[in-house]
């Protein structure tokens, strides 16, 4: 089995059902098969070949599902860039990926043309691409390999340089196949798609719901985080399945009422993933939806989900963190240091990544650099990080790459950054050794960031200071930092 073959089945299985829904409309899986086709006739006749990567600058549309589904038809790798990105994040993933192609939409056309696109970097806009082979010219599905790379998916980099996570066809489905039959989804559910392609929660929406030949509803970026219209969103397309980070749940609840009146009425199952969810806030979930399931999720992107914990009544007089679970996708998990207390979170199984795209392939277990510890039921406990990596609304975030851009900026002699704040508070806050008698304002860095990061990664504030305060073994301290700030707020 690969990973294209879940579209082709279901199409052959029932295709009539309802596959895709946008604000495009609702696609149905012959439609998306026969889209996939198109996208992988254009793909073949421009040499795009077996391993060759195709990047996919976009919002969430049918059409960047479709490509998804063309570029695996033909054996290349496909690697999704938000929307968000600017062009130049755009260019230093396109310089670690080496693409055949780049796709863009509207949107990153307009960007790629005013900001001096370079020449040899072949970029198509979806709709010459989508235009120019039929169907019918799609060449045969690529058999390929179980462990051929499916997809990359770019994080944050401690260099400041994006890091691929290169994940393969039986890293995705034994995931994917586990996830189907814990979570039980069948051809009748909607899956809600909350999260940005390019983010691996994603991967569940997508292929759960291709695997079972239910549907998926495509939560634009602009309701991501509009509590209100994303409530709306979940009633009016009778989500039965939703899956986001715990900060789009709480902002939910606290301003878009998700919890006045009845539960909704077609959602059977709640799944959260990406960051710690208050236990306070999770047992009033738990309290206003007793009949709905709820799974609480763990794991990398270099792993996509290891462990797996359902929250049941039995957790509503407990005060621990929730837990992050037993072991889930066939994958197994270890504390090191062996029978520490606490101790890095260690994954070893059929999830973990082929490696980081350009450099030498994984071999062996994981170590995540989350500390993990056992709780007094057998569940594993998430304590935090070991490293400078935070996560802000679920994205993993190294303090390094935003420090990279701070730090090129002439009026910036050193600098340092720092995550203040939890979960929908946290705010990043730069701290910068002028060069000269004074340094940058917040909005020099703000523009500064805008247009080498990703909108999660703009810096929210800046202080000056004559140094950075150094540790005994003369690396920054950073909670010193942290300290001067929250003192000063």
């Amino acid at each position: 089995m690969r990973l294209h073959q879940l579209v082709i089945d279901s199409a052959r299985r029932a295709p009539d059902a309802p596959a895709v829904r946008s604000a495009q409309g609702v696609a149905s899986y012959r439609e998306l098969d026969e889209l996939a086709d198109r996208y992988a006739a254009a793909l073949h006749r421009r040499g795009v070949r077996p391993g060759d990567r195709v990047v996919l600058w976009t919002h969430k549309t049918l059409d960047a599902i479709a490509l998804m589904q063309g570029a695996l038809r033909v054996g290349a790798v496909y690697v999704p860039v938000s929307a968000n990105n600017p062009a130049a994040r755009v260019r230093r993933i396109a310089a670690g990926c080496s693409p055949a192609l780049v796709v863009a939409d509207a949107d990153g056309i307009r960007r790629a043309e005013g900001s001096g696109w370079e020449a040899d970097l072949p970029l198509a806009a979806f709709d010459a691409v989508r235009e120019e082979a039929p169907a019918s010219a799609a060449p045969p599905v690529h058999a390929g390999e179980p462990d051929d790379p499916a997809y990359i998916l770019y994080t944050s980099g401690s260099t400041g340089e994006p890091k691929g996570v290169c994940i393969s066809h039986r890293n995705a489905l034994a995931f994917i196949t586990w996830a189907v039959a814990e979570v039980g989804v069948t051809a009748t559910d909607r899956l809600s798609n909350h999260a940005p392609f390019n983010f691996d929660l994603s991967v569940f929406d997508l292929y759960a719901a291709f695997h079972a030949g239910a549907s998926v509803v495509l939560v634009p970026e602009g309701l991501a985080y509009d509590p209100p219209q994303l409530v709306a969103l979940l009633q009016r397309e009778r989500i039965s399945v939703w899956y986001s980070v715990p900060s789009a749940l709480i902002l939910m609840m606290q301003r878009g009422d998700l919890l006045a009146g009845d539960p909704p009425e077609a959602l059977r199952v709640c799944v959260f993933a990406g960051e710690p969810f208050p236990v306070q806030q999770v047992h009033e979930l738990r309290k206003a939806w007793p009949d709905v399931r709820m799974f609480n999720w763990y794991g990398p992107t270099e792993t996509n989900v290891c462990t797996s914990y359902e929250v049941t009544d039995r957790d509503l007089g407990s005060t621990r963190p929730l837990p992050i679970g037993a072991p889930a996708s066939g994958d197994r998990i270890r504390l090191h240091p062996p029978r520490a207390r606490e101790g890095e979170i260690v994954v070893s199984g059929p999830t973990v990544m082929l490696g980081y795209w350009g450099r030498e392939p994984q071999k062996g277990a994981y170590f995540t650099g989350d500390i993990g510890r056992m709780g007094p039921d057998g569940m594993l406990e998430y304590v935090g990080r070991r490293d400078h990596m935070v996560k802000v609304r679920g994205h993993r975030i190294e303090l390094g790459d935003i420090e990279a851009v701070v730090s090129s900026h002439p009026k910036v002699a050193a600098a340092a950054c720092v995550v203040v704040g939890d979960g929908l508070d946290a705010k990043i806050h730069a701290v910068v050794v002028p060069e000269g008698p004074s340094g940058p304002g917040l909005l020099d860095l703000k523009r500064d960031c805008a247009d080498r990061l990703p909108l999660y990664m703009v810096v929210d504030a800046v202080h000056t200071v004559p140094e950075l305060p150094l540790t005994a073994n003369g690396k920054t301290d950073r909670p010193a930092l942290v300290e001067r700030i929250t003192s000063v707020g």
